[in-house]
C-alpha cells in the first residue's frame, strides 16, 4: 500500500474534509450564529397586521440564504453557457451528453433532442430528452457515430468510486479516449474538467495539466481553449499554456476529429 502524503498544516483541513460529509462544523456554527436573527423576525412577523397563522409543525428555518450577493458555482455556470451557446449556433438535430449537469442538458432540450448517457438515469418525462443508462467508459455508441457530444466536469470523477464506478487509477484517460472513439468525423467534442498543477483529491476528483488533456485527445484537434481561472473569471479563447499552473481553474476544450 503507498503511503499518504501529508504535511501538518494540511491536518486541519484534511479533518474539516473528514467531518463534514457527516456533519459540517462551518453549517453549525452559522446556523446557531444565525438563530437568534430567525426567531425575533418569527415574532416580528407574527405580529404584522395580515400576517397568516404560523403553525409550530410549519416552521422551517432556513439560515444561510442572507448574503449580499447570489452564490453559485462559478466552473459549472460558466461551462453550462459556453457548450450551450456552441451548440445552439451549430443547429445540430441532435447532441449527445455524457453525464453533465442535469440542469444544462435539460435546457439544451428546448432546442435540439438529447440523449443523455449517465450511470445513473435521469427519469424524467420531456420533450426531446431520453436517458440512457450507460458508463463514459463504455458508451453504447459505435465508433465514429456522434456528431455532437459534451462531457462537462466529468471526467475528472472516473475511477474514483464517488459514483458507484469501479476504481481505476486509470479512469479519466479510458473516458477520454472512449469520447474520441464515438466522436463522428467533422464532430464536435464539448469537454470540460479541473486543471492546473496535476494532483489527486480521493476520492472527489483528479486536476490535470491541460498538457495531458491534449495527450488523451491525440487524435482529435483542439478548435478552441477557453478557462474559468482561479479568480473565477471567464476567459474565452486564451492560450492554455498560460494555466499549466493553476491550483483549479475549469479548462474548457472544443475538440474536433478531422
Amino acid at each position: 500500500m503507498k503511503r499518504f502524503k501529508t504535511r501538518p498544516k494540511n491536518l486541519a483541513y484534511l479533518a474539516y474534509r473528514l467531518i463534514s460529509p457527516a456533519i459540517d462544523p462551518l453549517v453549525m456554527i452559522n446556523g446557531i450564529k444565525n438563530y437568534p436573527r430567525f426567531i425575533k423576525e418569527l415574532l416580528k412577523y407574527s405580529d404584522l397586521k395580515d400576517a397568516e397563522k404560523i403553525e409550530f409543525k410549519n416552521i422551517y428555518p432556513i439560515l444561510s440564504d442572507s448574503l449580499s450577493s447570489t452564490p453559485f458555482d462559478n466552473h459549472y455556470f460558466y461551462q453550462d453557457i459556453w457548450a450551450a451557446k456552441k451548440i445552439f449556433r451549430s443547429k445540430i438535430k441532435v447532441h449527445c451528453d455524457v453525464g453533465s449537469n442535469i440542469e444544462f442538458v435539460g435546457f439544451l432540450s428546448t432546442f435540439t433532442r438529447v440523449e443523455f448517457v449517465d450511470i445513473r438515469p435521469l427519469k424524467v418525462r420531456l420533450k426531446n430528452f431520453n436517458s440512457i443508462k450507460g458508463t463514459v467508459l463504455n458508451l453504447p455508441y459505435e465508433s465514429g457515430s456522434v456528431r455532437s457530444l459534451s462531457c462537462l466536469h466529468v471526467a475528472e470523477h472516473i475511477g474514483l468510486g464517488r459514483y458507484g464506478d469501479k476504481l481505476d487509477p486509470n479512469g479519466t484517460m479510458k473516458a477520454c479516449k472512449e469520447l474520441e472513439r464515438v466522436l463522428a468525423k467533422n464532430g464536435n467534442l464539448y469537454f470540460s474538467l479541473p486543471i492546473g498543477k496535476p494532483r489527486l483529491c480521493f476520492n472527489a476528483h483528479r486536476i490535470y495539466s491541460p498538457k495531458q488533456i491534449l495527450g488523451y485527445f491525440d487524435k482529435l484537434t483542439l478548435a478552441e481553449f477557453s478557462v474559468v481561472d482561479d479568480n473565477a473569471k471567464f476567459i474565452e479563447k486564451t492560450n492554455l499554456k498560460l494555466f499549466e499552473k493553476s491550483n483549479y481553474a475549469c479548462g474548457l476544450f472544443w475538440f474536433t476529429k478531422k
